[in-house]
């Protein structure tokens, strides 16, 4: 990680301080790792297995001054904030105020993801294509929604829930109870069509789309279950309109980051757009202020620019002078793995077995991202959360991708576990 690489017409090695513990912190490093602008790394605080890749410390992710301080203490010349909730505490707030880079949006602009709210406001504003929606306090106004749109009722929490706070469902009183639980919460008209996800790069003022992804939110196979954060996904989409980037570039991502400027909270780091290619056109379902789990795994998979540069980039406001990204034709899957009991009470502190079969027999095709996991007293990877590890496979198609990605799969032996069996079979079948 010792040479340095041009970055448009200038030269970057940086020290790069990874903030979060989860399967899409350890893409991050897994990228950042092999990006030879990176002169070290380090991860807080991570997990199993970033820690082969990353100096790892102890820190309270949700505490912007004790982020500031370590990234001063390792003189990171770059901090890139993973998971939502220290972005919209402010943790990028408070080391942008220590005079370091941070690849990550301010707390206010976070909103886009911390208030389900405030993010129609910001939509209805600058003439983004969403689901009809009503904003909620009391259960007789959700009651009012519910019937005014009809079933499937969609029922959304209005701040961060870890990616369960949506109800899909016909069920009437189920849709109550979830509006009952949360309190303030976002009813919305059903969105038909398949969901696609798409990131981009922004420095506040121009905005990078990078490359579509279809995740899997429902824990069981055949889009069943209760919702989760993902349980697997992949890239490219051979179904997908060649323009549909360009169209959301321009209907979506460029009006969201332009009105957030407006509003004098500039939005900087990752946008996400959740989106539904309705009968009607596209319509976004939901904003994210950051890489989401497992779309990152696969989107990274395929990038060929090396990753520091972009993220250094958009953190300094000069994303508009890098040349083009550039993407591997290859495909991408990732099959997540999950605890037994997972969403609803995981069951932790089980042994992980066959990762070293994986990295013996599959590498460097298929690979294993650590999400839920940590090293107990004997040195043993355990899992320590509902979703524990990712398999991430790449291939010449779609269907090689997911082949061996589940041939990965098989090789992994953790007491419990669940994990679905039909990731990107429809995109793999034959036309």
């Amino acid at each position: 990680m010792a040479a340095a690489a041009a970055v448009g017409d200038r030269v970057l090695r940086v020290k790069v301080l990874v903030i979060g513990g989860g399967a899409r912190e350890h893409a991050l490093c897994h990228a950042l790792s092999r990006d030879p602008q990176v002169t070290a790394l380090h991860c807080a605080p991570g997990n199993a297995g970033i820690a082969s890749l990353a100096t790892l410390h102890r820190v309270d992710a949700s505490d912007g001054a004790a982020v500031a301080a370590l990234a001063a203490e390792v003189a990171a010349g770059l901090v890139v904030i993973g998971p939502e909730a220290p972005l919209v505490a402010g943790v990028a707030d408070a080391v942008r105020a220590a005079g370091v880079p941070v690849f990550g949006p301010s707390g206010q602009a976070a909103r886009l993801e911390g208030s389900k709210a405030f993010a129609k406001e910001v939509m209805a504003a600058a003439g983004v294509p969403t689901a009809r929606a009503h904003v909620c306090t009391t259960e007789a106004e959700a009651a009012q929604a519910l019937d005014a749109f009809g079933p499937p009722y969609v029922v959304k929490d209005d701040g961060l829930a870890a990616g369960k706070g949506v109800v899909v469902t016909e069920d009437r009183e189920a849709a109550m109870a979830h509006a009952r639980a949360c309190g303030r919460v976002v009813v919305e008209e059903f969105l038909d069509g398949p969901e696609v996800s798409l990131f981009a790069l922004t420095d506040g003022t121009t905005v990078v789309p990078l490359q579509p992804a279809q995740d899997f939110k429902r824990a069981h196979d055949g889009d069943t279950g209760p919702n989760t954060g993902g349980m697997g996904a992949y890239s490219p989409l051979p179904w997908a309109d060649p323009k549909l980037v360009d169209e959301v570039q321009a209907t979506v991502l460029q009006p969201t980051v332009d009105e957030m400027r407006r509003r004098g909270t500039p939005f900087s780091g990752l946008l996400y757009a959740g989106l539904a290619l309705t009968s009607r056109g596209v319509r976004v379902v939901e904003f994210n202020a950051r890489f989401g789990d497992p779309e990152t795994q696969v989107v990274l998979a395929r990038l060929r620019t090396p990753l520091a540069g972009l993220l250094h980039a958009a953190a300094t406001g000069t994303l508009a002078g890098l040349p083009p990204l550039s993407w591997s034709d290859a495909a991408a899957v990732t099959v997540v793995i999950a605890s037994e009991g997972y969403p609803a009470g995981p069951r932790t502190g089980d042994p992980v077995e066959g990762l070293e079969e994986v990295a013996a027999q599959d590498a460097p095709d298929a690979y294993v991202l650590h999400a839920g996991t940590r090293l107990d007293e004997n040195g043993r990877v355990v899992s320590a959360g509902g979703r524990v590890l990712s398999v991430t496979a790449v291939g010449d198609g779609i269907a090689q991708a997911r082949d061996r990605a589940y041939r990965a799969v098989g090789r992994i032996r953790l007491a419990g576990s669940h994990h679905r069996t039909d990731i990107a079979a429809r995109a793999a079948a034959p036309a």
